[in-house]
């Protein structure tokens, strides 16, 4: 068993202990490897590992890792940096996912530029809980004016929020600010049937991400180590 396929077994592992200490379905939490800046050969050990989705931050280098390993396997693609508006179109016929909903103008693009032979792309609102002026995302109070304009596009599937949190090691400060997200997650839900995907946690804050109702975690330095 190589390194990246025991750290994936350990993730799991631990996802399952969190999940039923806090009464959460394990079943229901996805793990999305970052590939970002890692090599074909680690990608193809977590791959080996049983590992089916990968996020990458970069267009370019996400491209060609799907291309490179469409010849022999299904996977799934998720896009989880910020998209330039020229960019859209690689995102749109490549990707199964794009992370980082943030302006109408990428909606829009993002729908005609999804080739009509492809599901609609699922697509994630990012929401920058903190106001931070280094992240995309937008307030909590435009989230349903975005979701209405993403509802109208026929190519576009809305599943949910994204967030990035400023970074936190103290536990209980984690848990006051990723309960906030999983409020707007809920009241986006309500409102919205195709909404069921919550994307936040990393490898620093995976058990609070998970506590406060997480259903989809992006890990990448516990599973391919340090950039």
């Amino acid at each position: 068993m190589n390194i990246i396929e025991k750290r994936i077994k350990s993730i799991r592992n631990e996802i399952k202990i969190i999940a039923k200490k806090y009464g959460c379905d394990t079943n229901r939490i996805r793990l999305v490897a970052v590939s970002k800046n890692k090599p074909i050969e680690l990608i193809q050990y977590a791959i080996l590992a049983g590992q089916k989705e990968f996020g990458e931050n970069y267009v370019k280098e996400g491209v060609e890792k799907i291309y490179f390993f469409s010849k022999n396997y299904k996977l799934i693609w998720h896009f989880i940096g910020q998209l330039q508006s020229n960019k859209s179109r690689l995102v749109a016929e490549y990707f199964d996912w794009c992370h980082t909903i943030d302006r109408p103008k990428i909606i829009h693009r993002l729908n005609v530029q999804r080739p009509q032979n492809l599901s609609p792309l699922n697509v994630l609102i990012q929401v920058n809980i903190d106001g931070e002026t280094n992240k995309g995302g937008i307030t909590s109070n435009q989230i349903f004016s975005l979701a209405k304009i993403i509802k109208s596009c026929i190519n576009l599937q809305l599943r949910g929020i994204m967030c990035i949190p400023t970074i936190e090691t103290n536990f209980n400060k984690q848990i006051i600010n990723f309960v906030k997200i999983f409020k707007l997650f809920k009241e986006l839900q309500y409102s919205y049937s195709s909404v069921d995907t919550l994307s936040l946690g990393m490898s620093h804050d995976m058990i609070a991400a998970i506590a406060a109702g997480s259903n989809l975690l992006r890990i990448g330095t516990a599973i391919f180590g340090s950039r």
